[in-house]
């Protein structure tokens, strides 16, 4: 059976500002987790400055 994927929690990112949705790898560290994509991840410190 198919389950939609309509209450996830959802975050903005960091970088970007866009909302991103709880994935399963962030299961244990979604606490952590601060940017939608390993892109915005790199670009932080250009963001910041």
């Amino acid at each position: 059976m198919a389950h939609k994927k309509l209450h996830l929690p959802e975050k903005d990112c960091a970088a970007c500002g866009r909302p991103f949705a709880w994935r399963k790898k962030w299961e244990g560290v979604w606490d952590e987790v601060k940017y939608c994509s390993q892109r915005c991840r790199s670009q932080r410190n250009a963001v910041q400055a």
